[in-house]
């Protein structure tokens, strides 16, 4: 749940990535971590098992201060993909404000990418979090891979849910940027609309988007 400091002036959002094993989670920190050097209040700290996946989280801790005097920071996670992890996947969604579903493009890992989807929605809803009420995006990444879906079935995926989706090709940051620019975005609105953020602190929806945009070197709001 997002935290807010009025004294301070500081508003926190949680955003965790979420996807089976080796979907490309962590790649897609570590991109946006290179990116933002500079700009972040601390390491990307990676925790992995002796076959380097993601055993707990990386945290990416990034802090944007934007007209006001408001200082928004936002925490970024991820799970661990394998199946024998689902405690810590459920403690890491603890929180959560908005969820980047990370999918493997492959048509060989449906059933994962799908198992994972309503893993994700056990979750969620165990720790008293409706998907309906955080932001929500969906990435296909490992799209310079062959076996994968075709555009077109992208495109039915896209219209098939109300989540945004976003293609991907994580490793060489294709897509990244995107996807968490997405994400950051319709999770402000969500907030937005709930607590009143830009009544309180007198800071738009557009103003926060443009200076994560420019950071990112996506500015003139190819964001939206």
């Amino acid at each position: 749940m997002v935290f807010i400091d009025m004294p301070r002036k500081e508003v926190t959002l949680k955003l965790v990535y979420y996807g089976p094993a080796l979907s490309g989670k962590t790649t897609n920190l570590q991109q946006l971590h290179r990116r933002m050097q500079g700009y972040t209040d601390g390491e990307l700290v990676t925790l992995n098992t002796r076959d380097d996946r993601t055993l707990f989280f990386d945290l990416l801790p990034l802090r944007l201060s934007v007209g006001g005097g408001l200082s928004i920071r936002f925490k970024l996670f991820t799970v661990p993909g394998q199946v024998i992890h689902n405690a810590t996947r459920k403690i890491v969604l603890q929180g959560a404000d908005g969820v980047a579903f990370i999918a493997d493009s492959r048509v060989s890992q449906t059933r994962a990418n799908n198992e994972s989807f309503a893993n994700l929605r056990a979750n969620l809803n165990e720790n008293g979090i409706a998907m309906s009420e955080i932001g929500t995006v969906i990435q296909l990444n490992k799209r310079d891979l062959p076996g994968i879906r075709s555009d077109e079935e992208v495109e039915k995926i896209r219209r098939r849910g109300s989540e945004p989706v976003y293609t991907a090709v994580a490793l060489r940051g294709e897509g990244v940027a995107e996807t968490f620019l997405g994400l950051a975005s319709i999770s402000w609105s969500k907030l937005d609309r709930r607590y009143q953020l830009e009544e309180s602190f007198g800071v738009t929806h557009d103003e926060v988007m443009d200076q994560l945009a420019t950071l990112l070197g996506r500015g003139g709001r190819r964001w939206s």
